[in-house]
């Protein structure tokens, strides 16, 4: 069985006060020792071998996309599963995005990571087209965007959720128009064939919830931000998702990571 997990780690797992989670970040994983390690706000890490540096406290090799604008994002990878390829892609993303494949006895595995626009809902939408773009043309049959979109799952009723936000962060998940909910970025790539694990699964509220923590959060509601996308073939691999509520996730970051584990087993 190989295990996925996505996490936001905010800001690079230091906050602007000086505290240091590291520990608590390295723990989790450990725990959790997932085979391939989305990141997301990785503030800091390409800089002064910093990236390496974590990665090597896990076990995991890197692959890091640095961002034009905001926070880099990562893949890592545990072996003895084989990289294949790897590289940024070329989007002029708030954020960025990665995509590494790796081989597997059932394919080519292709993991994109990223972490879309969080103030703009017609930039995520943006983002959201380039990745379907991307998936398309080299994500292969199967596939998984991973990460932070930032965006509310469509079908779902978010107004009471979002009524308890402050209109700053409220504004941030609703359209022009100041009352619909912006749900567009999931949409699309729903929309563009991938299947979202959680609900595929059979995953139900509260636990499919990703922000906040007990660290902090109060931009966030009680909300599902964190995402697993899969190709339709992948998919039907996927044997369990959950959030990850344990082994310290709660003040480790302001997101829960999430676990997909899937009936594939490194070639």
């Amino acid at each position: 069985m190989l295990r996925v997990m996505t996490w936001n780690v905010r800001t690079g797992g230091r906050d602007r006060d000086g505290t240091d989670r590291w520990d608590r970040i390295v723990a989790v994983v450990a725990a959790q020792r997932p085979d391939v390690l989305a990141l997301q706000e990785l503030r800091g890490l390409d800089r002064g071998g910093r990236m390496t540096e974590l990665a090597g406290r896990v076990g995991m090799v890197p692959h890091l996309a640095r961002s034009c604008f905001g926070q880099p994002v990562a893949v890592l990878v545990r072996a003895p599963l084989r990289v294949l390829r790897s590289g940024r892609v070329r989007r002029p993303f708030h954020h960025a995005a990665v995509r590494v494949e790796v081989a597997t006895a059932e394919g080519p595995l292709t993991v994109f990571s990223t972490h879309l626009d969080p103030y703009s809902g017609g930039r995520r939408r943006m983002e959201a087209d380039w990745l379907a773009v991307t998936l398309r043309r080299t994500g292969g049959r199967l596939a998984l965007l991973a990460g932070d979109l930032n965006t509310l799952e469509p079908a779902v009723d978010h107004d009471a959720r979002l009524a308890g936000l402050a209109e700053l962060y409220r504004r941030r998940h609703l359209r022009r128009d100041g009352r619909t909910v912006d749900t567009r970025a999931v949409a699309r790539l729903l929309d563009a064939g991938l299947v979202d694990l959680w609900p595929y699964t059979g995953g139900a509220e509260p636990d499919g919830l990703t922000v906040p923590t007990r660290h902090g959060g109060a931009e966030f509601a009680a909300m599902r931000l964190d995402y697993l996308l899969a190709t339709p073939e992948l998919a039907a691999l996927t044997r369990a998702v959950r959030v990850v509520r344990d082994g310290g996730t709660d003040t480790a970051s302001d997101h829960y990571p999430v676990l997909a584990e899937l009936a594939m087993t490194p070639a």
